[in-house]
């Protein structure tokens, strides 16, 4: 089946501190465009959110504007800019470097099914 949805036109959208995320979901594809501004850090913006010491979300995708600095669990680090596309497994925090925001487009489905969204009770 054909289908075809506009960024437009997100079917979900969570907000947090100092940014957001828009949501599509199509069959077989959970796609989100992240929007991070200046100042964005996870653990000042979605920590409290996620419930976790680190981001247990894994992302998949590309930078469309703006640097975001990633520091795995293990203490590896990486910046990410426009233009690269990155596979970032879960344990990990990231920033906002600079006074750009950060868009990116996320299509391994957790950052869409599970980011910023607050966990039940255990």
């Amino acid at each position: 089946m054909l289908e075809v949805k506009t960024i437009e036109k997100p079917d979900e959208r969570r907000d947090f501190p100092r940014g957001h995320i828009e949501v599509l979901h199509l069959s077989g594809l959970d796609f989100a465009v992240g929007t991070f501004e200046p100042g964005w850090r996870w653990t000042e913006s979605v920590k409290e959110i996620a419930g976790t010491d680190s981001c247990e979300v894994e992302h998949r995708g590309i930078v469309a504007r703006g640097r975001m600095r990633i520091r795995m669990d293990d203490g590896a680090e990486s910046e990410v800019g426009p233009g690269d596309v990155y596979v970032v497994p879960p344990g990990h925090e990231a920033r906002v470097v600079g006074d750009e925001a950060v868009v990116l487009y996320d299509v391994g489905g957790e950052m869409a099914t599970e980011y910023a969204k607050a966990k039940g009770p255990s």
